[in-house]
């Protein structure tokens, strides 16, 4: 099988990363722009250690679950646009089923519900393309810009406020953007945007874009989140990590800090800007250790947990150098980057022995390797949950409590 060549497939499956699984004369074949259950017609674009990779160019037997894409599903946070909603969420749902299984070598009790998103606007945070004064997300795989208003992944006033500010460096002559970091709150009535050139901006000019129609002055936007009628306030740095779809935020906290025993201590690792450190502390009354490495989160987290009173205990320090003294204690909550835990780290995890280990993860690879050396240190799955925080795309945040 070479690129170029046209098959025809029976799509099988879902897999992760957004591509579906098909077989062409005995040989895998990820295709995207497929449904499971569709036959489609698709052109091998590239073959790589005896797996192809192809793209629908024609649909025989289309799925009832098809819809007409609302926008290119190549433009970045698209590749499920063509699903209907309710199929993406299945289909989420037997990714992680099946990555604990095939990696971690999991079977879960039960299929993993998928708590649902509106489909529009639920971005609060954004890294945007700039080249020349067009704006946007790159298309799946390529440096090309794609305009962000199609994806409908941010609200209009966002992208409103975005070309007022790229009409704004066009007026003033400024050629060198690169890249746009955006944070707004739930609410969107605070939005912050920083700029990235590939010169240093003229001061008066920074000052000129930055104060567009549409954006507060940075670098921090506040949210404030109303959980089991208590409201909790969070501060945040426009380059700090925060979770970043306003529709679920405060269910995705009020699911996680549900796991954590009345009056219990917790260990919060990858605190950010403490979204479940505070909450636990707040709501759970939990004597908690929260450690986040990142200079931004780490002054936000401290900020946060000051404000929130309790017992909260915050340090910056990387994750590894903590968990390699860490001290038993009954829960542990991990939200590590897309790569998941080092060995470091949930080694230290594990010589603590928690009784709960709570574990939110945006990449169910990661999550899966995790999860056999957490299983293997003596601990087994009571719950696994999943928001999806990424509609449209592949991507869903999943929450495991395994229980020793």
């Amino acid at each position: 099988m070479r690129p170029g060549d046209v098959v025809d497939l029976a799509v099988e499956r879902p897999a992760a990363g957004g591509e579906m699984l098909a077989r062409a004369a005995g040989q895998i074949v990820f295709v995207s722009g497929a449904i499971p259950g569709e036959r489609v017609i698709a052109r091998i674009e590239r073959v790589a250690k005896q797996v192809a990779h192809a793209r629908v160019v024609e649909v025989s037997e289309p799925s009832p679950d098809r819809r007409e894409p609302f926008t290119d599903p190549l433009c970045g946070g698209s590749l499920y646009s063509h699903i209907s909603y309710p199929r993406q969420r299945a289909l989420k749902s037997e990714v992680i089923a099946d990555a604990l299984a095939r990696i971690g070598k999991i079977a879960l009790p039960a299929p993993v519900v998928v708590t649902p998103s509106a489909e529009e606007g639920y971005r609060m945070r954004a890294r945007l393309h700039v080249r020349g004064h067009r704006v946007g997300f790159y298309r799946e795989g390529t440096h090309d810009i794609c305009d962000a208003r199609t994806s409908r992944q941010l609200l209009p006033a966002t992208c409103d406020a975005l070309d007022r500010l790229m009409a704004a460096a066009r007026s003033l002559g400024v050629n060198d953007l690169r890249e746009i970091e955006l944070s707004e709150n739930v609410t969107a009535v605070e939005r912050v945007a920083h700029l990235e050139a590939a010169q240093p901006l003229e001061f008066r000019a920074l000052q000129a874009m930055v104060a567009s129609e549409g954006f507060t002055p940075g670098p921090y936007v506040t949210d404030v989140l109303t959980i089991g009628g208590r409201a909790l306030t969070l501060r945040r740095h426009v380059l700090a990590f925060f979770q970043g779809n306003r529709y679920l935020l405060a269910d995705l906290v009020a699911h996680v800090v549900a796991q954590v025993p009345e009056g219990g201590a917790v260990a919060d690792l990858y605190a950010g800007a403490g979204l479940f450190a505070v909450a636990a502390g707040v709501l759970r009354r939990a004597a908690v250790v929260a450690v986040e490495g990142d200079r931004y989160a780490a002054d936000d987290l401290h900020v946060n947990a000051a404000a929130a009173g309790g017992a909260i205990e915050t340090k910056r320090a990387t994750v590894e150098s903590f968990a390699d003294a860490m001290k038993p204690t009954e829960t542990v909550i991990v939200d590590p980057p897309r790569t998941g835990m080092t060995p470091d780290a949930l080694a230290g995890v594990l010589r603590a022995t928690p009784a709960n280990v709570i574990y939110v993860s945006c990449d169910v690879a990661t999550l899966a390797r995790d999860a056999r050396r957490i299983v293997e240190g003596g601990y087994t799955i009571a719950r696994a949950d999943a928001f999806d925080l990424f509609p449209n795309t592949p991507h869903v945040e999943t929450v495991i409590v395994f229980a020793r």
